[in-house]
């Protein structure tokens, strides 16, 4: 096997850089796969093994924890780049066919390698695109993985849909309530957040409006408790000035008064292809579902 994968590297290969390209889907994985990484970094071995040397080999590890589909992966873009502009030689990842979670990508970038003369390698082989049988062998693979990514997506959103109807989906709960392990949700054990969550109800019931709300809570310098889903504070609670954006997400929230909702919000239908997903604010009407008393 390694004198048919050395037969396609030239010199010309060596004189240029071999990239690995590490990738994981989400932060869950980057935290708990561990296994993963591992076997993805371990391709610096194999570039070595297949004759470069160390100090021609360059890691793009930046999309760590970003999805294929968002289309702001800027490692990926940083590989396609060094590929246009003749430096790679070789680009190794753990599976070839997922260096792009679509064939408009992957097909992109198996011309470009074609144009400029790189090599493609994974786990199991080293390939040509500039040869008719690895580019179509690659093709087929890049299909048969976005097929695969489909499937298992349909697999994903059917069961999520049953859970929804059923009002069993565990979807991030807002700051004040927790998940016990046996599933049934219950108010922050923390009395401090109890208070304060009641307070600014009882606050909107006797004013009337968010606006007062939120005067009155600046006017006594008293903070929110805003439990953190995302960035370096994940998952810490923390004690913030109050604002109208965190008041309405209370006063709207339905988990406050027992109540399972989901599909309050939905993303905006025009959105631009590469810009952010943004969302708006749906009707009752539309909502996916709504579970009283749950």
């Amino acid at each position: 096997m390694l004198s048919t994968e050395t037969a396609k590297i030239t010199a010309r290969h060596h004189e240029r850089h071999a990239y690995v390209y590490v990738r994981q889907s989400s932060p869950k994985q980057v935290q708990h796969n561990k296994e993963s990484q591992r076997t993805q970094y371990a391709l610096v071995e194999r570039a070595a093994t297949l004759g470069w040397p160390s100090e021609r080999v360059y890691v793009i590890d930046a999309d760590l924890g970003q999805s294929g589909q968002d289309g702001q992966r800027r490692g990926f873009q940083e590989l396609v780049a060094a590929v246009s502009l003749g430096h790679v030689g070789l680009i190794l990842a753990y599976e070839a066919s997922r260096l792009a979670r679509n064939n408009a990508d992957w097909y992109a970038l198996l011309a470009l390698a074609a144009v400029v003369g790189a090599l493609i390698a994974d786990a199991e082989g080293v390939y040509n695109p500039r040869s008719y049988n690895d580019r179509l062998l690659l093709g087929l693979r890049g299909m048969l993985s976005e097929a695969e990514l489909h499937l298992l997506q349909m697999r994903l959103t059917a069961g999520r849909q049953r859970q929804i109807e059923r009002g069993a989906y565990r979807q991030r709960l807002p700051t004040g309530l927790v998940r016990l392990p046996d599933g049934r949700v219950v108010k922050d054990p923390d009395l401090q957040v109890q208070r304060s969550i009641a307070l600014v109800f009882s606050l909107f019931a006797e004013l009337g409006s968010c606006q007062k709300v939120l005067r009155r809570l600046r006017d006594d310098g008293l903070r929110l408790p805003r439990r953190q889903t995302g960035g370096p504070d994940a998952g810490d609670l923390l004690w913030k000035a109050p604002s109208e954006g965190a008041l309405y997400s209370i006063l709207h929230n339905p988990a406050y008064a027992g109540a399972f909702a989901y599909g309050r919000r939905g993303a905006i239908p025009e959105r631009l292809p590469g810009r952010p997903r943004r969302q708006r604010r749906r009707d009752r009407a539309d909502w996916t579902a709504l579970h009283r008393d749950a």
